[in-house]
C-alpha cells in the first residue's frame, strides 16, 4: 500500500463511525448545501430565515417526489426521459376527472397516478421485454403523452381546475407551520428508504444495476423488476404532476418540462452512479435540496432559463466525471 493510501486510511479511521460508513458523495452534497446557504446569505439577508428555508423545502418537495422515481430507474442503469409529459398527463387527467362532481374529486389523485403507471408500464415493457434502449422508449412515450394531451386540450391550457383536496395536499398544512407538501415528500422518502434497503425488490434493483446477467442467473426475475421500476417512476412522476397542479391550482401545457434535467441532476449529485448499482437515497435528498437552493440563487441572480439548463448540464457532466466512471460495487 502506498504512503498516500495509508494516510487516507489513517484519516478515515479517526473519523466518527457514522462518517466512516457514509458515502463520500453524500457528504460532498451536504457540504455543497452549506456552501450554497452561505453564498445565498451574501446575496440576501433573508436567505437563512426559517420562513424562506421552509418555502424552499416546500418547492423541493415536488422535485423530490419525481427524483425518487428517477433514482430507481437510474439504479438499474437506465434513464426515464418521459417525466415531463407524464407529469403533465397525470396533472391534466386528475383535474379533468375532478370536473365530474364529488366522486370525480375523490378519485382525481388515483386516476392521475394510474395514468403515470400506464406510461411507466409501457416504458417497462419496451425496455424489459422488447429490449429497446430506455433512452429511446421513454423519449417516444414522452412524445406520445405530449400528443395525447395536445389532442385533449386542442393545444391550449385546460380550463379544469385542481380539486380542493389536491390543492389542500399541495398547499395546506395539517401541522401548523409545516406545509403538507413537505410531509408528503417525507412519507415518500420513508417508503423509498424501506423499499431500497429492506425489501427483495430493492436488493434486486441494486443487483441488476451491478450486473443484470448475474442477477438473472441468481434467480431474480429481472424483466419483472425492470418493468416494476419504470411503473414506479411513472407513478411518482404523475403524482408529482398532480401535486404541482394543486400548488398552481390548475394544470398547464408542458408544466413538467422544467423537472427533467433537475431530477436527473439531483440523483447524480447525490452520488448515484449513472451506470447503475450504486447510490443512496439520502444522497438523492441532498441532491434535491442542493438543486433547489441552486435554482433559488440563480433566480436571485436573474439568470434566464437557458442559463439554468446550461448549469444543470455542466453539473451532470462534472458529477459523471467524478462518480460515473467508477465501477459499481460488487
Amino acid at each position: 500500500m502506498s504512503e498516500t493510501s495509508e494516510s487516507r486510511v489513517s484519516i478515515r479511521a479517526r473519523l466518527p463511525g457514522f462518517l466512516r460508513r457514509a458515502d463520500p458523495a453524500v457528504i460532498t452534497a451536504f457540504g455543497c448545501i452549506l456552501l450554497l446557504l452561505l453564498l445565498g446569505s451574501l446575496y440576501s439577508s433573508n436567505f437563512l430565515s426559517p420562513d424562506y428555508l421552509l418555502q424552499q423545502l416546500k418547492v423541493a418537495s415536488f422535485l423530490g417526489v419525481v427524483a425518487a422515481g428517477m433514482m430507481v430507474v437510474i439504479l438499474l442503469g437506465h434513464i426515464d426521459l418521459s417525466i415531463p409529459w407524464v407529469m403533465t398527463t397525470g396533472a391534466m387527467m386528475a383535474c379533468a376527472v375532478a370536473g365530474f362532481g364529488n366522486m370525480g374529486a375523490v378519485v382525481a389523485i388515483p386516476v392521475g397516478v394510474l395514468c403515470g403507471v400506464a406510461f411507466g408500464l409501457l416504458n417497462g415493457v419496451g425496455v424489459a421485454y422488447l429490449r429497446i434502449p430506455s433512452m429511446i422508449v421513454t423519449l417516444a412515450s414522452n412524445v406520445v403523452a405530449q400528443g395525447l394531451m395536445v389532442v385533449y386540450t386542442g393545444g391550449f391550457s385546460p380550463q379544469d381546475s385542481a380539486p380542493p383536496g389536491v390543492r389542500w395536499l399541495a398547499t395546506g398544512a395539517v401541522v401548523p407551520g409545516l406545509p403538507n407538501a413537505i410531509l408528503v415528500w417525507f412519507a415518500v422518502s420513508l417508503a423509498m428508504v424501506f423499499l431500497l434497503t429492506r425489501t427483495a425488490f430493492g436488493r434486486a434493483v441494486y443487483g441488476i444495476g451491478n450486473s443484470e446477467r448475474a442477477a438473472f442467473l441468481s434467480g431474480v426475475g429481472t424483466r419483472r423488476v425492470v418493468m416494476t421500476a419504470f411503473a414506479f417512476s411513472g407513478a411518482l412522476s404523475a403524482f408529482g404532476g398532480v401535486l404541482l397542479a394543486g400548488y398552481a391550482s390548475k394544470a398547464a401545457q408542458a408544466m413538467g418540462d422544467p423537472y427533467l434535467l433537475p431530477s436527473i441532476a439531483a440523483v447524480v449529485l447525490g452520488g448515484t452512479s449513472i451506470l447503475g448499482g450504486r447510490g443512496s437515497y439520502y444522497g438523492t435528498v441532498a441532491g434535491v435540496i442542493l438543486i433547489t437552493l441552486l435554482q433559488s440563487i440563480l433566480s436571485v441572480m436573474q439568470m434566464p432559463e437557458a442559463g439554468r439548463q446550461i448549469v444543470y448540464g455542466i453539473v451532470i457532466i462534472v458529477m459523471l466525471l467524478l462518480y460515473g466512471r467508477a465501477p459499481p460495487n460488487r
